[in-house]
């Protein structure tokens, strides 16, 4: 029976996979927002596979997303109070063009966070970037303004992260903080609110990003926090179910595969998986199962790969679950600290240290097999707190002050 359970799990993730295949990399990890791409990426590459590298303006920690051989990301000045999006030419890393919002408030941000962590997001003629208190900005391709909207305050002392995502046509970003907190739905053609639906106040901040799933051929929200994870309608934001979390600071993204959402927290706590097709408090009759996590705080968000659940923490502690019923299969440790969320194809796991290593791992239920370490930068000055983006063949990586563009060997 678990045999059978097993291959139905596989052929469930190979549709998964192949639903997303060939679209762009429009928004924070891909169109799925797990991470998983279908592209064919190389697993190894080092410092002579880099295509081109180019120095940014300020520093951040937006991932880079794509629209039309452009690719796009955000920085800020040191105090904040400028911050840009950036525009480069995909193929040869030329700025096409830089666009500043100023600020002029005051917002704290944690040490580890930076003015400009969440990721831009393209779609169709538009390039919108979310700076928490300067507000949301959408622009065309070409660097023209087309609205703003302010979303609050923000207020609270560890900065914002969460991205916006777009799902047909309507912009969903996450606007928790420390004092009132929502979800809103804007249009993205006239930056227009369509919906708010308020969140439990004074979480410790606004990290996790929402994702689309399909649930009963119903598209719903997925929005991890604080206090536990919850569903979404997504076309009027009414909440549809909660699953209490098992420790608080809930920034990691779940990922969602065969009806499944595992989700971890921030803080040291379980690794948990829940059932998204409950309504109310779901917490103890839609979850499947609960596991302990190993290596205190969560950054990274979890993955799927061949059946096998693998997490990193912060510290480089790894840990392998069977997906199907949260068996602890190994524990292992990987060098470096790690604050960005793995990138997964079909066959690999690919999480980034803060060194700018990449460990790509190939995922087997009795231990650790590391397929490659590749290197970026010998520069000790440079932090990687960014996510990996395959975009044409290509990996697309930044640290707090360069960005690269990789082709593997």
């Amino acid at each position: 029976m678990m045999k059978k359970t097993i291959h139905l799990i596989t052929i469930l993730f190979s549709t998964l996979t192949f639903s997303i295949y060939g679209e762009e990399w429009y928004q924070f990890r891909g169109p799925s927002g797990m991470g998983f791409t279908d592209e064919k990426i190389s697993t190894q590459w080092s410092q002579d596979s880099i295509k081109w590298k180019v120095l940014l303006p300020g520093s951040g920690q937006s991932s880079i997303v794509e629209k039309e051989g452009k690719i796009f990301l955000t920085s800020a000045d040191q105090d904040g109070s400028q911050r840009f999006l950036l525009c480069y030419e995909k193929n040869s890393g030329k700025l096409l063009w830089k666009r500043e919002v100023k600020y002029a408030g005051q917002e704290s941000v944690h040490r580890m966070n930076s003015w400009a962590t969440p990721t831009p997001v393209t779609s169709e003629d538009k390039v919108i970037a979310f700076f928490g208190p300067a507000g949301l900005h959408c622009f065309d391709l070409l660097g023209n303004p087309v609205w703003k909207l302010s979303l609050g305050d923000f207020p609270g002392y560890w900065g914002v992260s969460a991205s916006p995502i777009i799902q047909n046509k309507i912009l969903y970003q996450n606007c928790d903080s420390m004092g009132p907190s929502s979800l809103m739905a804007v249009d993205v053609e006239s930056g227009k609110i369509k919906w708010k639906t308020p969140r439990i106040e004074k979480p410790r901040g606004g990290w996790s990003t929402p994702i689309a799933i399909n649930v009963s051929n119903k598209k719903q929200l997925v929005l991890n926090g604080e206090y536990g994870v919850r569903g979404y309608d997504l076309e009027s934001g009414k909440e549809l179910w909660f699953c209490k979390g098992f420790n608080g600071r809930g920034s990691p993204i779940p990922f969602y595969n065969n009806q499944m959402l595992v989700v971890v927290n921030g803080k040291p706590g379980d690794l948990y998986a829940v059932d998204p097709t409950g309504s109310g408090d779901v917490s103890k009759s839609h979850l499947r199962w609960n596991a302990r996590r190993n290596g205190g705080r969560d950054l990274p968000s979890p993955a799927i790969v061949k059946n096998y659940i693998l997490v990193t923490s912060m510290s480089g502690v790894i840990t392998c679950y069977e997906a199907e019923t949260g068996k602890t299969l190994w524990i292992d440790r990987l060098n470096g600290a790690f604050s960005g969320s793995p990138l997964v194809s079909k066959s690999h796991y690919y999480i980034q240290n803060e060194n700018g290593s990449t460990f790509v791992i190939k995922p087997d239920p009795k231990k650790l097999i590391i397929e490659s370490i590749n290197e970026l930068t010998d520069n000790d000055d440079e932090i990687f707190r960014s996510t990996l983006s395959p975009i044409d063949n290509f990996i697309f990586a930044r640290s707090n002050s360069y960005l690269y563009c990789v082709k593997g060997k």
